[in-house]
């Protein structure tokens, strides 16, 4: 399996490229927040291993994940895979941004009336199995950090995980839509319920393992999640 990214200058999300091997079609996770899109870093990696992209598919609906899609599936048409909590993200991003923030300055400085769904969006199910680029996809709801999110396996190899779990921690679940109970759910439930020798493909730096996490991530072990949270 080929696996590449492409770190946004914007919060350094992965956007991340996957395929059966070059030459050809590919799966495209994410294309987050570049200058101003994502475009011409992504259409570079296309080139060097002379992929064919067939699809996005989005983690969830916060803006550092989702930026460049609209302007990428107009430079090639393809489907755009999300939940349907999450959706209505696409067009009002600020639905689960605090105001005042980061996130809130840059939608002014690129113009809030840009964001329009793409044509073709394709709402998930849960635990859902779907091909696409020759690759075996699986699409299991993680809510928590949004409503709305989503993680997928990838030929029971690959776990894209989005915002839910990072090497060493999780994502945040104080913003508009997210929830500490649903993430430590998702935890328990979703995440430790997944083999050890899942490849973890995060929103967020490196890779690391289902196993290491199991371990090593504070937040996996049962003295946080037995915890009351709100």
């Amino acid at each position: 399996m080929l696996i590449d990214r492409v770190i946004a200058a914007y919060f350094e999300t992965n956007c991340w490229i996957i395929a059966p091997s070059s030459g050809q079609e590919c799966v495209i996770v994410d294309p987050g927040i570049g200058k101003p899109d994502l475009i011409k870093e992504i259409k570079e990696k296309l080139d060097h291993h002379n992929l064919k992209p067939v699809a996005v598919l989005i983690t969830h609906g916060h803006l550092d994940h989702f930026f460049s899609v609209l302007p990428l599936t107009k430079s090639i048409p393809m489907r755009t895979y999300i939940t349907g909590e999450d959706r209505f993200l696409l067009s009002n991003p600020m639905g689960a941004l605090d105001s005042g923030g980061v996130s809130e300055q840059l939608l002014r400085a690129f113009g809030t009336d840009k964001f329009k769904e793409p044509s073709e969006v394709v709402e998930l199910e849960d635990f859902s199995d779907f091909e696409l680029a020759g690759l075996k996809f699986e699409s299991i709801f993680a809510p928590g950090h949004t409503k709305g999110s989503v993680v997928f396996t990838v030929n029971n190899e690959q776990l894209l995980s989005g915002d839910v779990l990072f090497a060493g921690s999780i994502g945040r679940t104080d913003l508009p839509t997210g929830s500490a109970q649903d993430m430590k759910k998702t935890l328990k439930d979703r995440i430790l319920t997944l083999p050890d020798e899942l490849n973890v493909l995060p929103g967020h730096g490196g890779q690391t393992t289902i196993g290491t996490e199991r371990v090593r991530n504070p937040y996996l072990q049962s003295d946080f999640l037995d915890q009351m949270g709100r």
